[in-house]
């Protein structure tokens, strides 16, 4: 259920990335770099790491790109654990 959610979730987010380069460049209201974070946390990071190196969305601004760097590892963190054992997410979330 995890893999089918990040598939579907990740080539939105790759859209979005398009959708606001593509407004950038015709100088039109943008989407903010929050809510583009917001969607890396959310479990979005692999279409938006393709997103930015495909369309060269953000690739100078190091501060969005650390930002983003940080959430992807912490993703890569929980799909290992998940993998290792689905259990010992459900278990660190009831822990909190």
């Amino acid at each position: 259920m995890l893999w089918r959610y990040l598939i579907i979730i990740n080539i939105i987010t790759f859209l979005i990335r398009w959708l606001d380069k593509r407004k950038a460049m015709s100088d039109r209201w943008r989407i903010s770099e929050k809510q583009l974070l917001t969607l890396v946390a959310a479990g979005w990071f692999v279409g938006a790491f393709a997103g930015m190196s495909f369309f060269r969305h953000k690739t100078l601004k190091w501060s969005f790109q650390a930002k983003m760097y940080m959430v992807i590892f912490a993703w890569i963190v929980i799909i290992a654990l998940y993998t290792k054992d689905p259990e010992i997410i459900k278990t660190l979330i009831e822990a909190q």
